[in-house]
């Protein structure tokens, strides 16, 4: 075991990570929420409460957004956005050009999570917050202006994990107040963290993901490696073998050269036994992340996204679309 795999070795090494994240958000942020300005940041924040406590949201309007109080008839389809950091790192501005390209292509109200990060909250606290904050944006859409019965979820990287995660737990719930989820989007997920990163491999010899990131990551999130088989942390882990058939239909993002994709694949396969994968795309020669410094890669694959999202929102037939094998 290397120290950065000791708990509290991890746990040190993501607050340090935070706070240099912090530090390098303002910049990045600033050259991503310049891009594709011909997509309008038309915003609000508003707070989901929690039993892990407030969580900020900021809502990404459609052109077509209904006022408060509309009707169902007159107000958009909701998608829940959950950010990417290794469940660690907190950066909700990077995912901004793909939620105003999906407020704006998909035609829907997109609500961008703050959700709780380890070390401070490890798991299953942002598992089960991302659930419950679903579960509010479900019952809420009367008094925020969206369709809480046309509601899509999604994510990058780790927020492809809570995606899936909440997915998971709506199919399992026995309370009937389960979420009705029409699509989750899972984008370069990590969906086994059971498996150690050095048991893992890459197309290319030296992936953006590194095994010490996932040391670190991994021991902070879930500090009890016996807990990585936990379905809400590793799905496609070999020892997860629970019927999936029910579960909201997917949309399953790799990437060509990222150390995740085989996970990645093997979840789409897995939920294409349960007749659950609307599609499977690999892109090319990209790596984990690619989005954040490829605009032109990133519009092609988030113009697939929004197509799925408004498909799964727009019920009708003939909208499903074909798979496509990586």
């Amino acid at each position: 075991m290397s120290l950065l795999a000791r708990p509290a070795i991890a746990s040190l090494a993501a607050r340090a990570m935070q706070r240099l994240t912090a530090l390098a958000d303002r910049r990045i942020a600033s050259s991503l929420l310049g891009r594709y300005p011909e997509y309008p940041r038309n915003t609000r924040e508003l707070t989901v409460p929690t039993a892990a406590g407030p969580a900020r949201a900021v809502v990404y309007l459609p052109a077509t957004d209904a006022a408060p109080g509309s009707t169902p008839d007159s107000a958009s389809p909701v998608h829940v956005n959950f950010h990417g950091g290794g469940y660690v790192l907190p950066p909700i501005r990077l995912d901004d050009p793909l939620c105003r390209f999906l407020a704006a292509e998909a035609g829907v109200a997109v609500v961008n999570v703050d959700y709780v990060v380890a070390p401070q909250h490890p798991f299953p606290a942002p598992p089960h917050q991302a659930y419950e904050i679903v579960r509010w944006v479900a019952g809420h859409g009367a008094e925020h202006g969206w369709d809480g019965d046309r509601l899509t979820v999604g994510g990058q990287s780790a927020g492809g994990g809570l995606a899936a995660a909440v997915a998971r737990q709506a199919l399992e719930a026995k309370d009937g107040e389960a979420p009705s989820i029409a699509l989750q989007v899972l984008h370069y997920p990590p969906l086994d963290l059971a498996t150690d990163a050095r048991d893992k491999r890459a197309a290319i010899a030296k992936p953006m993901l590194r095994p010490w990131m996932a040391d670190v990551f991994d021991s902070a999130y879930v500090p009890d490696p016996r807990r990585r088989t936990d379905p809400l942390v590793s799905p496609a882990h070999p020892s997860d073998t629970a019927d999936l058939t029910g579960i909201a239909p997917a949309f399953v993002v790799t990437a060509e050269y990222d150390l995740l994709r085989a996970e990645g694949v093997r979840y789409a396969d897995r939920l294409r036994e349960a007749g659950a994968l609307l599609d499977h795309y690999d892109v090319p020669g990209a790596d984990h992340g690619y989005d954040q410094k490829d605009a032109e890669t990133a519009r092609d694959v988030y113009a697939l996204i929004a197509a799925h999202v408004r498909r799964a929102t727009t019920p009708g037939p003939g909208n499903t679309p074909r798979e496509k094998q990586p």
